[in-house]
Order: C-alpha cells, then sequence, then structure tokens
C-alpha cells in the first residue's frame, strides 16, 4: 500500500470512528483460544450502563475481527478467553492503529489469557510494559467509587485482582482485568451462582471502563 493509499485509508477509518459514539464490540482473534466465552456478559453490561449511566448503546453488540476495519468503528472493544492468543501481522498493525488513533481495548483475562495476551501485546506495543493502575485512577471512580481498585469477582489461584494498563502519549489505550474475571459477574445470575452484590459489584467497574472509554 502506496502512501497517498494508506493516507486515505486512515482518514476514512477515523471518520467511521467517531461516527458511532456509543457502541460496543466483542474482539474475535485467531490462536484458538475462545473469544466467545461469556455469551451473556456484555449484553448485561450494556443494559446495566442504559440504565444505570445513560448510555444508549446497541443492545447486542456485534463481533469484528482483530484485522478487519469494522474495529474502527467502535471506541470500545471487549476481549476474554481463558487461552491462547495469536495476532499476525495484519491485527498487529490495526490494532495498533485503533488505538493510537482513540480507540480503547479492554481485555477481561477469563482465567489462563495472561501469558498469551502479554506475549502479542508486545508485537503492538513493543516498547510499552503493562502498568499497574493506581487505586486513584479515574476508571475507579468516573461513575461508581472503588478505593480498594479492581474488585475481585472469582477465585482461581488465590492471587489479588490488577487492573493493568497501557499508555500511548499519556492516554489510556488499553486495560487488562486479571485475576478478577469481571466477565463472570456480568453473565446471567444462573450461570455462576453468584451473590447479587457481587454481581452488582461487577458491573459498577464494567460500566466505569465504559464510560471511561467512551469519555477519554
Amino acid at each position: 500500500m502506496n502512501k497517498m493509499k494508506f493516507f486515505l485509508f486512515f482518514i476514512i477509518c477515523l471518520l467511521s470512528f467517531f461516527s458511532f459514539s456509543q457502541e460496543i464490540a466483542i474482539l474475535k482473534y485467531k490462536g484458538g483460544g475462545d473469544w466467545y466465552s461469556n455469551p451473556t456478559a456484555l449484553p448485561n453490561l450494556i443494559k446495566f450502563c442504559n440504565t444505570n449511566i445513560n448510555t444508549k448503546i446497541n443492545s447486542i453488540p456485534q463481533t469484528v475481527e482483530v484485522g478487519s476495519t469494522d474495529i474502527f468503528q467502535f471506541p470500545l472493544l471487549h476481549m476474554t478467553g481463558h487461552g491462547n492468543v495469536f495476532f499476525n501481522d495484519t491485527d498487529t498493525e490495526n490494532l495498533r492503529s485503533y488505538l493510537i488513533s482513540g480507540g480503547f481495548l479492554h481485555i477481561d483475562d477469563n482465567y489462563g489469557m495472561q501469558p498469551y495476551i502479554t506475549k502479542e501485546l508486545k508485537k503492538i506495543f513493543p516498547d510499552k510494559d503493562l502498568i499497574e493502575l493506581p487505586k486513584n485512577h479515574q476508571i475507579f471512580n468516573i461513575a461508581y467509587k472503588f478505593p480498594k481498585g479492581l474488585p475481585k469477582i472469582h477465585e482461581h489461584d488465590g492471587k489479588r485482582p490488577q487492573a493493568l494498563g497501557i499508555f500511548y502519549e499519556g492516554r489510556l489505550v488499553l486495560l487488562f482485568t486479571f485475576e478478577s474475571d469481571l466477565g463472570d459477574g456480568w453473565e446471567d445470575p444462573e450461570v455462576h451462582n453468584d451473590p447479587e452484590e457481587v454481581r452488582l459489584r461487577a458491573l459498577k467497574m464494567g460500566a466505569n471502563i465504559v464510560k471511561y472509554a467512551f469519555e477519554n
């Protein structure tokens, strides 16, 4: 692709991105990991946000592939799973362009994803590391208050929950929630039989992520 074609492609992507102010999509990735896990999670989070923080998000989230220009239509992408993740060169270039041009990616480790996604993120930002967000970061306070930071929803290895981020030119462009399992808390109540206060905690934290992604 020559420079002029790339420039026109980039402008079209930017226009697509800014034409959709409140939309969320599930990110479909390669590698064999179950990108489709927690099927009721995102619809429930969207319903909660539309009811409680005045969003007007399409109630049925779309699915987009990492390498598709369709990702530029969504200010927020959600990614989850338990296992392997792989980004090829097209995926890497596309996702980097999306993130540095204003997009936001939330990755929620559904247990077992961390070693794979950490390696793949280095393809996108080879000079950046995931860093833990401080408890006073805006994302923990923007709609609901979480003075202790990321809440623990499901227990796996006895480790504390961590909210890890990547910043580009001072803006948080990617959030990786680890050892928390927010998506499990967003699922229908009968899926995990979590107490209502646990589900509500997960949904409130999810609403904070949505609001932050839409407003920053």
